[in-house]
């Protein structure tokens, strides 16, 4: 088991907190919803990548807090919208109800938006140089935005019941999961104002990642149950959609994962033995589908 998120979750539990409304704020209802998803347990995958990687470019952990929350917020809104009866219509997400089971349909919607609009506001709140912050805020914009994210889910629908190439399947994949992955990493490099080299093993190492965090996810709709998902399995099937395991069976998209994972490791061995830890944590990722 990685030890790396162990340095970190309690760290960012708190700190997301911290950023969402409050009463004094007067918008107490619409805080509840945001903090009913982003309370909702996970990984925090891309805060902890945020936080290691500045520390790994020598610079402070909790100077980079902002980022990884505000990081953190964007995630959570897609995982609303995502589950949402136009999106996936998918019901529960790590084990409780979505978002607009529990709140209804157009109230996900605000809590999403609210999320959303909340994570630059969190960025511009971190007491690091403008610059950096400027940095950040664009690096933020492009990779939740069309250019990223968005356009990745896009072409996800667009794909739907329609036949893809793996190359196809790669380039959803790098903008829809991929493009946060590597911004978690740049975000962190930016907090610690690193150099040319370490942004471009950062990059690659982010770009590798999140095409094999991806692979093991299409894994584990085929293989995982619902108690270790928190989410019903199957769905990409239902929703007609293309994956490593429709596209190369079960043994070829974890072959492919092996292979994304290792490349990714490599990347890493530019930061040297201060990257130990963090190769244990990118092997976890994988293992999740063993």
């Amino acid at each position: 088991m990685s030890k790396l998120p162990e340095k970190y979750l309690s760290l960012i539990d708190v700190s997301l907190s911290v950023f969402l409304p409050g009463d004094e704020d007067g918008d107490l209802p619409v805080g509840e919803m945001m903090a009913y998803s982003l309370k909702n347990g996970g990984k925090r995958i891309r805060p902890v990548l945020t936080l290691e990687f500045c520390r790994l470019c020598g610079g402070s952990p909790e100077k980079a807090l902002p980022f990884a929350c505000a990081l953190e917020y964007i995630h959570t809104y897609s995982l609303i919208h995502d589950d949402l009866p136009c999106m996936d219509n998918d019901d529960f997400r790590r084990g409780q109800p979505s978002s607009h089971k529990k709140f209804g349909e157009a109230n996900a919607l605000l809590a999403g938006d609210a999320l959303l609009t909340r994570a630059f506001g969190i960025l511009a709140e971190a007491e690091l140089p403008p610059y950096f912050i400027v940095r950040a805020v664009d690096a933020l914009a492009d990779a939740a935005g069309a250019f990223g994210m968005i356009g990745g889910q896009y072409l996800d629908l667009a794909g739907e019941n329609k036949s893809l190439s793996v190359d196809d399947l790669r380039r959803i994949d790098e903008l829809k999961t991929g493009a946060l992955i590597k911004c978690a990493c740049l975000l962190g490099c930016i907090a610690a104002d690193a150099d040319i080299d370490s942004i471009d093993a950062a990059e690659a190492y982010a770009e590798n990642l999140g095409v094999a965090f991806q692979i093991v996810d299409d894994i584990l709709d085929v293989t995982a149950d619902e108690d270790y998902l928190g989410k019903p399995v199957g769905s990409d099937e239902k929703n007609g959609k293309n994956t490593y395991v429709t596209l190369l069976g079960l043994e070829g998209a974890a072959a492919q994962a092996e292979k994304y994972t290792a490349d990714a490791l490599n990347a890493l061995d530019f930061f040297g033995d201060r990257a130990s830890d963090l190769k244990q944590f990118t092997r976890s990722l994988l293992e999740r589908a063993k």
